[in-house]
């Protein structure tokens, strides 16, 4: 069963004179997949620009976006309307050589996986790669999966999340000194863990619903479970990371393909994660990057606001 949504990404940037803009990068539409479909996008931008739309090095698809006139703001809004269904990553069986730890990929996987497969990050004294090795079992086999859900849960229970204006991601190693960090923080943080254990794993961006902030579905709720919406509890749970955009990982696993996996939240799939890009690194899936030209004082500051509501079927 799939379910609707609509979202709005706004990203506003301020300035006290009028400055010129280059070329902005603004990676907002949804990826298509069997899973998810796109059913209408809308690009607004002001001042008026030039709009071009290619797809990066993972298929992303990325609008290249060059304002035509000098101002005090830059305003870039996305709309778009998408059908999601509901899956969970528990429910996709792995190959019987996956179903324990350490597993080995075929030969043709591993070499579309290397640069997933990699860490990018140093560990000169192996603490992120103990850290990993926590979560093997000493008392019999480890299951692959279990290794992951294990790490994705323990994340959530024992690191303090924050929220974190400046773009950059916090290293791994920094992440595990904190004990705390952003969305993006915890999923590098599993990710570069994963790959020291051998697991190819990916970036992801995209969008967080959160049923708690949809008035309009709230107040539907008990008539949507009765006529069997996809309305579980596990949306009714308090989530984080909602109201601007999220990120969270992918895993490989033979048989099962990429699986997501939101140490944030403890998420493993269902119907809330959006996604709209994929990377090997989180400086590659940006939501917005640019430059503009003028006095470094003039800047004011940046505004993000993401809206996600389901789209209740019409009674």
């Amino acid at each position: 069963m799939f379910t609707r949504y609509d979202i709005t990404h706004t990203t506003r940037y301020r300035y006290s004179a009028p400055v010129t803009f280059g070329e902005h990068r603004v990676m907002f539409r949804p990826r298509d997949s069997h899973d998810l479909r796109v059913l209408a996008t809308d690009l607004e931008v002001s001042p008026e620009a030039a709009v071009r739309l290619i797809q990066d090095p993972h298929s992303n698809s990325v609008a290249l976006v060059q304002p035509l006139e000098p101002a005090t703001e830059l305003k870039i809004v996305c709309k778009f309307r998408i059908e999601h269904a509901q899956s969970h990553n528990l429910e996709l069986p792995l190959s019987p050589s996956a179903e324990i730890f350490p597993f080995a990929y075929g030969v043709e996987e591993r070499f579309d996986l290397e640069h997933y497969l990699r860490p990018h990050y140093d560990d000169p004294q192996g603490e992120l790669t103990r850290w990993a090795r926590q979560f093997l079992r000493t008392d019999g086999p480890t299951h692959t999966r279990e290794l992951l859900v294990h790490m994705n849960q323990h994340i959530r229970d024992n690191f303090d999340y924050s929220t974190r204006d400046e773009e950059g991601t916090q290293t791994p190693l920094q992440t595990l000194a904190l004990g705390g960090g952003t969305c993006r923080d915890f999923a590098l943080l599993m990710m570069e863990a994963a790959r020291r254990l051998g697991i190819a794993t990916r970036f992801v961006s995209g969008y967080l619903y959160d049923p708690a902030l949809d008035t309009a579905a709230a107040a539907e709720a008990p008539a949507l479970a009765a006529e069997g919406s996809p309305a579980t509890a596990a949306e009714a749970q308090p989530t984080v990371g909602a109201g601007s955009t999220h990120a969270w990982l992918q895993a490989y696993l033979p048989g099962a393909g990429w699986l997501p996996f939101d140490p944030t939240n403890n998420l493993l799939g269902g119907n809330q994660l959006i996604r709209v890009g994929v990377a090997r690194d989180p400086g590659q899936a940006a939501p917005v990057t640019g430059s503009w030209y003028g006095d470094p004082e003039a800047y004011l500051g940046m505004d993000v606001v993401v809206d996600v509501r389901r789209v209740l079927p019409r009674r």
